[in-house]
């Protein structure tokens, strides 16, 4: 025997044998326990901490997989905007010889039209479109429903609106009158 108090106490007849056996095979029973209790422990924060991995992956494949579903719309609604722009662009060809300039996005652009496209446009039934960096005339009803979809590739000329306190609201700008 290994414990010297059990021995003492078997020689002078405190316990029995089977007595200080079932000492033993409890205590050996309870450090079992304990590092099985320390293995599950430990067994628990490995799979706590996979499953939180698992988790944070999760999550950021739900933004990732949200980020491509934005750009797969952005892209189909300029592919529709460009479409709408080509099917009813106003044509403009060599007779197009007046500038005609105009602000978009606060800069000054420049496009080529003919006096009955100007016409149209100081009057507000035509709109101006980008498409690629390259601006198109386009019916002012195309043109709305392109600024419903996307504001920045369409510039819309409305007929002003009078000022009722102007001071040169009697003075007519000349129509032939171009900056």
């Amino acid at each position: 025997m290994s414990n010297p108090f059990a021995e003492q106490f078997l020689k002078a007849g405190v316990v029995s044998k089977q007595q200080v056996q079932k000492a033993q095979q409890d205590k050996h029973k309870k450090k079992k326990q304990q590092h099985n209790n320390k293995k599950i422990k430990s067994d628990n924060t490995a799979q706590l901490k996979i499953t939180k991995e698992a988790e944070e992956k999760a999550a950021r494949d739900r933004d990732l997989n949200k980020k491509k579903r934005e750009q797969a719309k952005g892209k189909a609604l300029s592919a529709e905007i460009n479409q709408l722009i080509l099917a009813n662009k106003l044509n403009r060809d060599e007779g197009c010889d007046i500038s005609y300039n105009f602000e978009h996005q606060n800069k000054v652009k420049k496009i080529y039209i003919n006096s009955e496209m100007k016409q149209q446009l100081v009057k507000g039934t035509l709109g101006i479109a980008r498409i690629e960096g390259i601006y198109e005339l386009i019916p002012l009803a195309i043109a709305e429903k392109i600024q419903q979809r996307n504001a920045k590739r369409v510039v819309i000329f409305e007929e002003e609106i009078k000022d009722e306190n102007d001071p040169y609201a009697d003075f007519e700008v000349p129509d032939d009158l171009t900056w």
